[in-house]
């Protein structure tokens, strides 16, 4: 028996659509209801409803990493509902597709990242880290270290606790758990370093750390969370060595050092995690989702060291912790077939090179008028736009700078993401070097077309 499912178009574009979009300007939707409506994808491509062919320039949304419509995660999701559609991993019940899944995680995650608690969001895995250490220093008799240290600049999710760890603009007018978090100084050389030169900067946030931790005390603080690049803050590439230097003062202070690797893991900066191979980091917490399953299902993963999961799981080591969806059989199987993916086609190996390629193409932009800076590495970049590029003068937010370039790329056949006067580029890693000189040559249309407009 098959059922007759209406998922048409008709009526999704409409001003007065029941469905209520995630970080989007809701007053604006209800008054014109603009909407990209996407219908289909294939490879590097996708497809809206008016039957233009875009290249997805976001991978979704940072997480579609192997490419649309790869029959081999498809058809393991489909195997694994025909043999078991869902069973949780509560109590002493688990089932092999998630048990395979962080044996694999473990394998593939450095150092003593061993143990691994799945959940549904890279929010979810932010704030599992969270819980954990908490408990863990309950455990250990230091119920005062509660405190998160993060950065200005930083994205860690949209949960209560995820956001008050993410920087203050984003949770403008809505409540947060702010009271257990402290944002140190952003990283930002590039808009933050004044004439200090770049070594000078970083031993100036290495100094801010500690500063705070001799504030608060030692005593009070958890552990510090810091993405390897900065993603929906803007794409923000740390001074040469600053997580190695804040990971040190960490440990001296016996506070945790959290990676939140929800978007830089799984090949976007070329290898499987980042921390460890292009940072020199050795995190105690790996949290990572989106290319952990190429956003085919959704699932999130905190990995954590063993020296954490001897704490928590001792004599009387209940773990009050979970969701019902935690290791669905369908996300396992999605993830162990995207690994597998990327390790035969050597996905992460080749982002080395065509990353590279793509890297370059993007910082050629920089000759741009109103281009200020180029920033990121690899897959994962970012373009800000200025009205004076000597003085790094932004742009009002009422010119939305960056929407308008975005508006000209997707014209001209590129899907690309505005943040106020920064535009976003964090597409799919298989695209041949073709596409990606393609890519290059319509945000250079885009960006001066809007140029000459102002």
């Amino acid at each position: 028996m098959s059922l007759d499912l209406d998922i048409s178009t008709d009526g999704v574009l409409t001003a007065d659509t029941n469905l209520v979009q995630s970080w989007a300007d809701l007053n604006l939707l209800k008054q014109d209801g603009s909407r990209t409506v996407i219908v289909s994808a294939d490879g590097a491509m996708v497809k809206d409803s008016e039957g233009n062919e875009l290249i997805d320039g976001i991978a979704g949304l940072w997480c579609v990493n192997v490419g649309h419509r790869r029959r081999e995660i498809i058809d393991a999701i489909t195997e694994q509902l025909e043999t078991l559609d869902f069973y949780s991993t509560f109590y002493n019940f688990t089932h092999p597709a998630a048990a395979a899944l962080a044996t694999k995680l473990a394998e593939l995650a450095p150092g003593h990242l061993n143990k691994v608690h799945f959940g549904n969001s890279g929010s979810v895995a932010n704030e599992t880290a969270i819980r954990i250490l908490h408990h863990y220093y309950n455990r250990l008799g230091q119920p005062k270290k509660k405190r998160i240290l993060s950065r200005i600049g930083a994205y860690h999710g949209s949960t209560q606790l995820a956001i008050a760890m993410t920087t203050p603009s984003y949770s403008e007018g809505w409540d947060k758990a702010g009271e257990l978090v402290h944002h140190l100084k952003s990283p930002h050389y590039w808009r933050e370093g004044g004439e200090m030169t770049e070594a000078e900067f970083l031993a100036s946030l290495v100094d801010d750390l500690k500063a705070t931790i001799e504030g608060y005390g030692a005593e009070t603080i958890a552990c510090m969370v810091a993405e390897p690049i900065m993603g929906a803050g803007g794409v923000i590439v740390p001074p040469e060595g600053y997580h190695q230097a804040m990971a040190a003062v960490c440990r001296d202070y016996e506070i945790k050092y959290v990676a939140d690797e929800v978007v830089t893991a799984f090949g976007r900066l070329g290898h499987f995690f980042a921390s460890k191979d292009v940072f020199g980091v050795q995190p105690d917490i790996i949290n990572t989702a989106k290319g952990l399953t190429s956003g085919y299902q959704p699932l999130s993963a905190t990995i954590m060291s063993d020296e954490i999961h001897e704490v928590i799981s001792g004599p009387g080591g209940m773990f009050f912790h979970g969701m019902t969806y935690s290791g669905h059989p369908a996300a396992a199987a999605a993830g162990l077939a995207n690994i597998a993916l990327m390790e035969k086609e050597q996905i992460p190996e080749r982002v080395r090179t065509t990353g590279k390629r793509f890297e370059g193409n993007l910082r050629a932009l920089a000759d741009l008028p109103m281009v200020g800076e180029v920033r990121g590495s690899h897959f994962m970049m970012g373009i800000e736009f200025v009205r004076n590029k000597d003085t790094k003068e932004p742009f009002d937010p009422s010119d939305m700078i960056g929407l308008k370039v975005a508006k000209a790329a997707q014209n001209r056949g590129l899907i690309a993401r505005p943040l106020g006067n920064i535009l976003i580029l964090s597409p799919t890693l298989i695209m041949d070097d073709a596409m990606i000189d393609r890519v290059a040559a319509i945000l250079r249309e885009a960006i001066t077309e809007v140029q000459n407009a102002l």
